[in-house]
């Protein structure tokens, strides 16, 4: 079996809500009491939810996109799985279908992780759901999908995918899933490498 992993981008590989929160404070938004624990944006910043929509898109399309940091440890365990382990990564990311955006998005995922890393790298359009492109892309393939939303997770898991939801604060409290939350990418690394 070839050694593939497949993840999303914001909130797996690289820190997108960090980027997103200190674009919107130069723009004079704020973050609310435990807006952590909300996966939508608009409540995060006192916003209705097609205001919330409108900044992503325009922050997903902005310069700022090709400069996110690294998740957490997730530099060192991809390289790990990479380097040493020899898995490739195929990206499936609702980032946005702007050309530029997504140029920026490979450019910068290469610049934290390395040239080689990827295989495929893969922009949706901004928010899209994964369910068709999983499927048409991986259905039964057992390859590790490694997802921060519920919704995309599940997805992987009815098309035959081994999903590990990254914990967030809007995600920690989920029960009865088909398949492990992981804190950080030491324990993805520990799940893969013994499987």
């Amino acid at each position: 079996m070839e050694k593939i992993i497949v993840a999303d981008c914001d909130g797996v590989l690289l820190n997108w809500e960090y980027a997103f929160d200190c674009w919107m404070n130069e723009r004079g938004f704020f973050k609310g009491p435990d807006s952590d624990l909300h996966y939508e944006i608009g409540s995060r910043y006192g916003l209705t939810k097609q205001q919330g929509k409108s900044f992503i898109a325009e922050f997903n399309q902005s310069a700022a996109i090709g400069f996110l940091p690294a998740l957490r440890d997730a530099v060192w365990y991809v390289k790990r799985l990479h380097e040493e382990h020899g898995y490739v990564f195929d990206v499936v990311t609702s980032l946005s279908t702007d050309k530029h955006a997504a140029m920026l998005r490979e450019r910068n995922l290469k610049k934290v992780f390395g040239e080689n890393t990827f295989r495929n790298i893969v922009c949706l359009a901004t928010g899209a759901r994964k369910d068709k492109y999983l499927k048409e892309h991986y259905e039964d393939s057992g390859y590790v999908w490694i997802e921060d939303k519920v919704e995309n997770a599940d997805d992987g898991f009815d098309v035959g995918m081994k999903p590990l939801l990254v914990e967030h604060g809007f995600n920690m409290n989920e029960k009865n899933l088909s398949y492990p939350i992981v804190k950080n990418w030491k324990e993805i690394y520990e799940r893969v490498v013994t499987s």
